[in-house]
């Protein structure tokens, strides 16, 4: 069988971020008058923090200095990390981690795909930093998602054609992503929300790697 790579997004599919990120954001909106919803905080998800802050902005029709975004990004992400440095192994979303090991044992290669300059950060504080083989992140890419130069980084380090890696995604973003570059997209979360995945789940509880095994072959 070929060699499967498998690259996992971090907020919403390993962990769940996604309320923090929304806690810091709206803080973020407010500075501008501007009451951010949860249901546009999910037009932010797997978005860079810059481009996040130039939709929020838009949102409200404002318009700030350069020295005041940076200000307004970098408060952001201090109130994010206020969050994130409390987390534990708990704070794993359920059946992931068991997963991937079971996936490691059988000698697939595991890569990080996410927008988060905090992701090595966060998988230290939960404990499964060492399961991963690369991390593809915003510390080494530019391109935010739709764009696919996360995932496609993400497989030329651990050597593996695209049409051979699996994608796993909880944003409309990354799952455009994974398409955008021959990759089978697996999607944590809503159906009516991740229509274009190849396949959705409720979570990784619901997920087998024999199913993952044998729809990648297909997509090959």
């Amino acid at each position: 069988m070929k060699t499967l790579g498998l690259i996992f997004d971090l907020d919403g599919v390993i962990v769940d971020t996604a309320k923090f990120h929304f806690l810091a954001w709206k803080k973020a909106a407010e500075e501008v008058g501007f009451e951010l919803t949860e249901e546009l905080n999910e037009k932010l998800k797997g978005v860079s923090r810059v481009d996040s802050l130039n939709k929020i902005l838009e949102w409200a029709g404002a318009t700030v200095s350069q020295e005041k975004f940076d200000e307004m990004a970098a408060n952001k992400n201090a109130d994010y990390l206020t969050y994130v440095d409390k987390m534990t192994a708990d704070d794993i979303l359920p059946g992931v981690e068991s997963f991937i090991r079971e996936a490691k044992a059988k000698g697939y290669p595991i890569a990080l795909g996410s927008a988060s300059k905090n992701a090595p950060r966060i998988l230290k504080h939960v404990g499964i930093f060492d399961l991963f083989d690369t991390i593809a992140d915003g510390n080494s890419v530019t391109k935010a998602k739709p764009d696919p130069e996360v995932f496609q980084v993400a497989a030329k380090a651990l050597n593996v054609p695209y049409a051979q890696c699996v994608v796993f995604e909880d944003s409309e973003a990354g799952v455009e992503a994974a398409n955008n570059t021959n990759m089978l997209s697996i999607g944590l979360g809503s159906k009516d929300v991740l229509i274009e995945a190849d396949h959705v789940f409720g979570s990784f509880t619901e997920i087998t790697l024999e199913f993952i095994e044998t729809q990648a072959t297909t997509n090959t």
